[in-house]
């Protein structure tokens, strides 16, 4: 009996595994490709009608993807490549998947939330100035953030930074139990476990007592870790939700544009983000692939507010006949807290033309004078970000990136590895961190400027993906970042151009994986 109750768990198991969302999408996918494969083997006999107009509609879209001025390069390259092999086909799957623009109705929502909540976000003069005197250069890189991402620096915040999911975890949970007026969720991801689990008790319970409740996900994200329409559970709890961009089996690429967010929202006045989803491997309560490292920073003050007013701008695109605009605008604006440095939150959005998160990134390195450390999960670089990481260690800044010893996804680990020679010839110093899985997205510039948020140093997150972070100027946090930083590295393995696949067949390889990479 024993025996087969432990054969049923298996195959309930097994099956949990093989009739879930994401392989049910594949299995529809595949099918659709191949109905669209068996409809032009049947249209072959009109080829010398039907080739003609797919040829033209390749000269098209090769024409119109040229024209964008917001297309990157190498992403038009790509392309190019791709039509000079299937010249007939190239324009058809460039029609599917090339547009990395999200679709003309998810646009236009998203610009008129823009609006609605720009007001909102109050810039702070006196806080700027106080940027202007401490660097008038990074004043210039705030200066664009608040012109450009409509987010400006902010006094009077006290920084708290985590250095692993389980210590943003321990203070998480507090942080909700305060919630009074509201309490605004945003995640990639969300997985049913002790994390979620103790987090949605938490939502529940407080929607019961009259808090305002939202919680956005990424439907592709949580495709594995929640139901199907898990956002009605949500609602009959009291709990609004939406599932941002629902994935649909269709061969198109709309879906292309992702929520990857991380923000918590409390009563706008206090926020959290980074790296964390809320999912058990963040605080290693499930193993995946090694010890999973992460970060997060914590905003208590008036840099909080701006976490609430980037969710409410999604929110309201999302949901028309709940715009819920009317709870920011009676709520009362966090008073300055006594501290020392400056905070700036910002978000990034694929539908502004406007790639905020990588200028951010290139504008760092730029101002490095002394060091530049990076943690980043993938390293899929451009040809304007590595050759502007290579030029600041020639020029005799100390870069360091530290990667993960363990990859999450084998086929990105090895383009990840294929800028290893590259960037090592130039002179930056690469560690892979040995005990695990290193997701943390943060940067720490001369020791006086932070960066930490959702944002990864690949085209995803770069061009593809809804992001945030935030800049710490001048932070006492600052000394945790670098105390961290060095934490990662004495658990890192320094690479040497030796490890490299530098022959002529190695090489061709990496060449070819970049080649691709903006593809993905």
């Amino acid at each position: 009996m024993q025996r087969l109750q432990e054969i049923g768990r298996k195959v309930r198991k097994l099956l949990s595994k093989v009739l879930n969302r994401l392989t049910i999408t594949a299995a529809l996918l595949v099918l659709q490709a191949l109905f669209l494969w068996a409809i032009s083997y049947r249209l072959s006999d009109y080829a010398r009608w039907i080739n003609p107009v797919l040829l033209a509609l390749s000269v098209f879209m090769c024409a119109a993807m040229i024209r964008q001025d917001s297309t990157a390069p190498e992403f038009k390259i790509s392309w190019m490549v791709l039509f000079i092999l299937m010249p007939i086909q190239g324009g058809l799957l460039y029609l599917l998947w090339g547009d990395k623009r999200p679709a003309f109705r998810l646009r236009r929502q998203l610009e008129k939330a823009a609006g609605e909540v720009e007001p909102l976000r109050r810039p702070d003069p006196a806080a700027q100035k106080a940027l202007e005197r401490l660097s008038p250069r990074t004043a210039r890189t705030s200066a664009y953030l608040r012109d450009y991402a409509a987010y400006p620096v902010c006094a009077g915040t006290e920084v708290k930074y985590y250095p692993s999911g389980e210590a943003v975890y321990a203070d998480l949970l507090p942080a909700l139990e305060k919630a009074e007026r509201f309490i605004f969720i945003e995640f990639f991801i969300i997985t049913s476990g002790e994390m979620w689990d103790s987090v949605h008790e938490i939502l529940r319970r407080k929607a019961a007592q009259g808090v305002d409740v939202r919680v956005i996900y990424d439907d592709v994200g949580c495709a594995t870790g929640l139901p199907v329409a898990y956002w009605r559970t949500l609602e009959q709890e009291g709990i609004h939700a939406v599932p941002f961009n629902p994935f649909l089996p269709v061969l198109n690429m709309v879906m292309n544009s992702r929520d990857h967010r991380k923000i918590v929202a409390v009563d706008g006045s206090v926020a959290f983000t980074g790296g964390f989803n809320l999912a058990d491997e963040y605080i290693n309560r499930k193993e995946r692939f090694g010890h999973w490292r992460d970060t997060a920073v914590r905003l208590e003050g008036p840099g909080a507010w701006n976490f609430a007013a980037m969710f409410m701008e999604l929110w309201s695109s999302q949901h028309a006949q709940d715009p819920g605009l009317s709870i920011l605008t009676e709520t009362p604006r966090p008073a300055p807290r006594r501290t020392v440095g400056l905070v700036q939150p910002y978000a990034d959005s694929p539908v502004d033309g406007e790639t905020v998160a990588k200028n951010v990134y290139l504008e760092l390195i730029n101002q490095a004078q002394k060091t530049l450390w990076i943690t980043t999960p993938y390293l899929i670089l451009d040809n304007a970000m590595l050759t502007a990481l290579r030029l600041a260690a020639k020029r005799g800044v100390d870069v360091r990136i530290y990667v993960p010893g363990t990859p999450d996804k084998k086929m990105v680990y090895e383009l990840t590895k294929s800028f290893f020679a590259p960037l090592l010839r130039g002179g930056v110093k690469i560690f892979t961190y040995t005990p695990g899985f290193l997701h943390a997205k943060t940067w720490l510039v001369d020791g006086e400027i932070a960066a930490v948020g959702s944002i990864n140093l690949d085209y995803r997150s770069l061009y593809l993906h809804f992001e945030c972070s935030v800049l710490l100027y001048h932070c006492p946090a600052l000394a945790d970042v670098a105390e961290d930083m060095v934490d990662i590295e004495r658990l890192s393995h320094p690479v040497a151009l030796a490890e490299c696949h530098t022959g002529p067949i190695g090489t061709m390889i990496s060449a070819v994986l970049r080649l691709l990479a903006p593809l993905c």
